[in-house]
């Protein structure tokens, strides 16, 4: 008879592989049935994803200018403030003014309905990134990434969620108690 692979449930994502960097994070799963007699193949059998871990393995905290700010649209902050608002975890947040000092071209040549929100990102324009509850670290009181303890014009990274080709660099303008971008150039701490 005909007898396709079978694997394994995933295990848990693993933690990031370094501190202090943007890097990837691993989750595996093994062969319980080889196929035989023609069976369908076997699927891949790991998984990674970005990620970014904030503290040393002695538990301090890394030097910001080390560290991309992971930024995403502003519509995603909505869906959040409610789900904030429900466990009653909402917690007064800020918005940082960056001007966009340069892009990758990975953000201009993203199709997903998802990603759509990169296409509004250009050069020199100023846009507004928003620090709220969850990405608002409690032990801190900032958002990394957010360019807080940096030097005036001081170039800094940034990272698109959700597409890794797009990223680029910002300067930080000022940080405000209320974004006033418009709803385009608007985008949230992640």
């Amino acid at each position: 008879p005909v007898i396709p692979c079978v694997v394994s449930q995933w295990s848990v994502w693993s933690g990031c592989a370094e501190p202090c960097k943007t890097t990837y994070r691993v989750r595996r799963r093994h062969v319980i049935q080889e196929p035989r007699n023609g069976g369908e193949a076997c699927p891949p059998l790991e998984e990674r994803a970005g990620c970014v871990e904030y503290w040393t393995q002695q538990g301090t905290e890394c030097k910001q200018s080390l560290i991309p700010a992971l930024i995403t649209t502003g519509g995603f902050g909505k869906a959040r403030k409610k789900r904030a608002a429900a466990d009653g975890n909402e917690r007064a947040g800020y918005c940082v003014e960056f001007q966009l000092v340069a892009i990758t071209p990975g953000c201009l040549h993203s199709h997903h309905s998802y990603t759509h929100w990169m296409q509004y990102l250009r050069e020199g324009h100023t846009v507004c990134v928003e620090c709220q509850h969850p990405a608002l670290d409690s032990r801190s009181l900032h958002c990394y990434g957010d360019g807080s303890g940096s030097k005036k014009n001081q170039v800094l990274h940034w990272q698109a969620v959700g597409n890794p080709r797009c990223k680029g660099t910002w300067k930080r303008i000022r940080q405000l108690d209320t974004c006033s971008c418009p709803s385009v150039h608007s985008f949230l701490f992640i």
